[in-house]
């Protein structure tokens, strides 16, 4: 059946604050929780509360100078604490804190209930060589909106505007010091200043003291390109100003500014992206680049001299080529060494390259289906330059975090030691890790990890979670949960009492499966790629054929299967409620695009259209279409229990799809929809572990009763 454009009878609930919209998400809110809060959702929302509050689990760091910084939240401080300590009090058992900003405090004392959104230290060179300054990003209410004020790390307190310190009204924001008394800010200052995006249009150079308006525009990108991003790099002998005109999710142009001021670009296509460190520029294809007389691949990783190839000189070391089995996920540096992320079938694996010869040999750390990460503790430390991190983690190993020395005279350097585990927060005894592979409509194999009982009966009568994304070359990695452990992994049958007999056998625990379909990154962007606009299909495609592939191998049957996904795995699974509803016996649809119709007239949905296309153009609403649920659900059509969570201070996918599929599915007569709406926590849907919690109880608890037959 071919679709057609819908008379929109619930254009009032994109009205986010009206108070009729309001009156109608509290309607709703009221019947979620009357049928899901009982003692069972209780039970896993403490479980999952314990796990988020823990004090017990791994404090995170970030190095800056002599201070090893963290944000830490926990019961006894819900909205967090931004704090830091020595290496010497971090790397014992029970570190040492010195509290810069409690945000409970915070939030009391102005009357705003603010959530922690970032910061960024002044470098000492600019002071009197001591770390004493820092920009604060704080979020109202959880959304990508933000107030960026000075801070005071030797005082412990923001620095009034009076005084002269720096504020920036809350606003999609971003802030970067180029001296003790001056930023880059991009953010909205009037008419123009925005792009249709939502995002900011515009970079200016503000001064301390003037007024943000009368600051100068030092660089600004077209109204219809996503935003403009600009900041100083401080790297010592390589300080420099940099810009980038980001066109839309996957082009881009970088420029480097002259000694006049002038942003330069960086003449490579917009498909290929471009990173600047010291004397190198590194170039990743997301396309075929056919440059001089070779051919690289997308995915690639390239570099050069950055002044030689601003010059005209053209030649470029291949430092990283593709294969259909292994990809470049990331990189990053340290003093002496490039440190390159890969993943081999969904596995990490680290290799390590020397610049100028770009020497490469492989880091010895990671296991398979396992995630695996080395990063620099502090690559601009004189003595401790070479340091890194690593960080270990799968679906039943707790992370675990390592510094070892990258050896700048000898290949091996410092082995890693074991710094801190994180505790185990459910057992994880008896439970297995497999890698299985489905094959979609069109004959390509698509991998996905099983996570449950060794030994697991094949006779579809277990419980299956199935998660996926798909999207904007996001990969989906292994990791461990303590949350999906309690709530799903170790969640047995006959733990709840109303259970009166139903498709899943008595017994049985759950079993959570990870999907890495087409749209991800996991092997590329040819993996990406090839699921986006008019193939968007294959994204769906793929993650149906997963579910198909649980049923055959007698992992589940429709009645046990539930899906869930979150943004653009909202969409995944919106799709496939309207489109593969015979597959699944509950979905659970967060923060969610819905309606590809009108997507790009909602919140920051403009800057996706090169994922998804322009539905303004009839040629591409014509395939849009086809992956609009909002336009595909049908009032005869017969579909899984399904529900639909969303956050009024979303402005980046923004509340209002998921109230109207909601809205449109029940005035179609569907009674087995349900909709629930938390005030704040911004597209993560929550503000605090707290709301957190909840909002992971309310899905948990929704998709085993859909998947026991208890709902």
């Amino acid at each position: 059946m071919s679709v057609q454009d819908i008379h929109d009878d619930v254009l009032w609930l994109e009205e986010i604050h009206d108070p009729a919209a309001l009156e109608w998400v509290q309607r709703q809110n009221d019947r979620t929780e009357t049928l899901l809060v009982t003692d069972s959702l209780r039970r896993i929302e403490a479980g999952a509360l314990e796990v988020m509050d823990s004090t017990a689990k791994i404090p995170m760091v970030s190095k800056q100078g002599p201070f090893y910084y963290n944000f830490w939240r926990d019961a006894d401080h819900p909205r967090g604490l931004f704090r830091r300590t020595t290496w010497d009090s971090w790397a014992g058992e029970s570190p040492e804190w010195e509290i810069l900003l409690d945000l409970d405090r915070l939030a009391e004392a102005e009357g705003t209930p603010w959530v922690w959104a970032g910061s960024r230290l002044l470098r000492p060179q600019y002071t009197d060589g001591q770390w004493r300054r820092a920009l604060i990003s704080l979020t109202p209410d959880g959304g990508d909106a933000r107030r960026v004020r000075e801070f005071d790390l030797t005082t412990r307190e923001f620095v009034a505007p009076a005084d002269g310190g720096f504020d920036i009204p809350v606003a999609k924001t971003s802030a970067s010091w180029v001296d003790a008394d001056t930023l880059l800010v991009a953010t909205e200052t009037g008419p123009g200043s925005l792009t249709s995006s939502s995002y900011p249009a515009q970079v200016r150079r503000l001064r301390r003291g003037e007024a943000l308006a009368e600051a100068p525009v030092v660089f600004e990108v077209a109204h219809d390109h996503v935003q403009a991003w600009a900041g100083r790099d401080h790297t010592p002998g390589f300080e420099r100003m940099l810009a980038m005109d980001v066109i839309d999710f996957f082009r881009s142009v970088t420029y480097v500014f002259d000694d006049d001021g002038r942003p330069v670009p960086i003449r490579v296509p917009e498909s290929v992206e471009v990173s600047v460190h010291k004397q190198w520029v590194l170039f990743r294809p997301q396309e075929t680049w056919r440059h001089q007389d070779a051919e690289y691949a997308p995915g690639t990783l390239l570099a050069a001299d950055l002044e030689a190839f601003q010059g005209g000189e053209r030649e470029l070391d291949v430092l990283f080529a593709p294969d259909p089995h292994v990809s470049l996920q990331g990189w990053s540096w340290t003093a002496d060494r490039l440190v390159l992320q890969l993943l081999h079938d969904v596995s990490s694996e680290i290799r390590i390259l020397t610049p100028g010869t770009w020497e490469s040999r492989p880091f010895e750390a990671g296991l398979a289906h396992h995630s695996t990460s080395v990063w620099a503790v502090d690559d601009e430390d004189p003595d401790e330059g070479d340091d890194v991190w690593v960080s270990t983690s799968g679906f039943l190993r707790p992370t675990t975090i390592m510094r070892g020395t990258l050896g700048v005279e000898s290949a091996e350097g410092t082995a890693p030691r074991t710094i801190k585990r994180a505790p185990s927060f459910f057992d994880e005894s008896g439970l297995s890790v497999e890698q299985h592979w489905a094959v979609s409509a069109d004959g390509t194999r698509v991998p996905y990890y099983q996570v449950g009982p060794a030994g697991l009966p094949l006779d579809g009568r277990n419980p299956v979670l199935l998660s996926g994304y798909g999207g904007f070359e996001v990969s989906r990695t292994p990791a461990y949960s303590g949350v999906i452990g309690r709530s799903w992994l170790t969640r047995r049958l006959e733990d709840d009492a109303a259970h009166t007999g139903g498709p899943v056998a008595a017994g049985r625990t759950g079993v959570y499966v990870v999907a890495n379909i087409r749209g991800g990154g996991e092997f590329g962007p040819g993996w990406h790629r090839a699921a986006l606009k008019e193939n968007r299909h294959r994204a769906y495609e793929d993650f149906a054929a997963v579910a198909q592939d649980l049923h055959d191998r007698g992992v589940s049957s429709p009645a046990t299967l539930a899906c869930s996904g979150g943004s653009n795995g909202g969409l995944l699974v919106g799709n496939m409620l309207v489109s593969y509803p015979h597959l699944f016996g509950g979905i659970s649809c967060g923060v969610p695009l819905l309606d590809m119709r009108r997507y790009t007239k909602l919140s920051a949905g403009t800057s996706w259209m090169a994922e998804y296309g322009d539905p303004e153009d009839p040629a591409q609403w014509e395939f849009i279409r086809t992956f609009s649920p909002y336009h595909l659900v049908q009032q005869g059509g017969v579909y899984p229990p399904v529900l639909f969570w969303t956050a009024t201070s979303d402005d980046r996918v923004g509340p209002v799809q998921a109230r109207k599929m909601a809205a449109r599915m029940i005035t179609q007569g569907h009674d087995r929809v349900w909709f629930h709406e938390t005030l704040e926590g911004g597209h993560a849907g929550a503000g605090d572990n707290k709301q957190a919690a909840r909002s992971h109880a309310l899905s948990f608890e929704f998709l085993w009763r859909c998947v026991t037959g208890t709902l």
